[in-house]
């Protein structure tokens, strides 16, 4: 992991995100990239019956303010004695928040992105989402999901859900280089159908393939065997283990399919108490 992107607004929730960001850059040995984007709101001048658009307030202002605050805001983090050689840059740009942030996470190739997260819920979950759910379904990489209350990084009880299809293989290479890191055990919860989810529904032998196949160690696997949702269960597990860390896949669907079928990781990330990382499968 070389470079993490941190889309910030300046708010308390998005602030925490990017010392947990710093936290594990200084961890891993990565850099670190601000990112803030910002809009220009026009209005109406009717002056006359040809009104024209003029902006609220002067973009060469802002970008004056945006830069100061960025680079004070850089400073006092590398005043931390833990953060004094991180790498830290800042980026600002005018436009919607989500094309900015994955046109910069593939101009940047960003290993990972870290977002800060109050979650969305009733009746805005289920028109638009959030700003997080939407970075998950198109993000490039890594999407490291920070709930708002949750405490300094620690990673050292992970839960993995999986429905150990044979494209979980991607999100065990990405737990393997985590463990690689911090040195935790694996808490395997698979949310499949036994019969279906796997060859012959042997889950054990399924288990035990993918963690060979990338190297994986001390993983163990357990069950759901209630009829709750699966995004329910895992919050419900997670609490009870008392784990550190989600890690799970998603398949970024799109469209029709996302309407007909929805996103397990999303749903998990969006209401999760502690942080979640959402690994595209491609």
């Amino acid at each position: 992991m070389k470079k993490i992107l941190v889309p910030i607004d300046f708010s308390e929730t998005s602030l925490h995100a990017l010392r947990l960001a710093c936290q594990l850059a200084v961890r891993v040995e990565a850099a670190v990239c601000m990112l803030h984007s910002y809009q220009i709101v026009p209005y109406d001048l009717p002056v006359s019956e040809y009104a024209f658009i003029t902006p609220v307030v002067d973009p060469g202002k802002i970008e004056q303010e945006l830069s100061e605050s960025m680079q004070q805001l850089k400073e006092k983090l590398q005043q931390e004695p833990r953060f004094s050689g991180l790498q830290i840059s800042t980026r600002f740009f005018p436009g919607a928040v989500i094309p900015t942030i994955l046109q910069l996470a593939e101009e940047e190739a960003a290993d990972l992105i870290v977002m800060g997260t109050m979650g969305a819920g009733g009746w805005k979950e289920m028109a638009i989402g959030s700003n997080t759910e939407h970075i998950i379904r198109h993000a490039p990489c890594p999407v490291l999901v920070v709930p708002e209350n949750a405490a300094e990084l620690k990673v050292e009880r992970v839960l993995v859900p999986t429905t150990l299809h044979p494209d979980q293989e991607k999100v065990f290479e990405i737990v393997k280089l985590w463990q690689d890191v911090f040195g935790f055990d694996v808490e395997a919860l698979f949310v499949g159908d036994p019969f279906e989810a796997t060859p012959g529904g042997n889950i054990e032998a399924e288990k035990n393939r993918l963690i060979e196949a990338v190297g994986l160690r001390h993983v163990y696997l357990h069950l759901n065997t209630t009829k709750n949702k699966p995004e329910n269960v895992i919050r419900k597990y997670a609490d009870e283990a008392g784990s550190d860390l989600v890690i799970m896949g998603t398949h970024q669907r799109h469209g029709i399919a996302h309407l007909l079928f929805g996103s397990m990781t999303e749903n998990t990330a969006n209401h999760s108490k502690i942080p979640v990382l959402a690994i595209p499968i491609r």
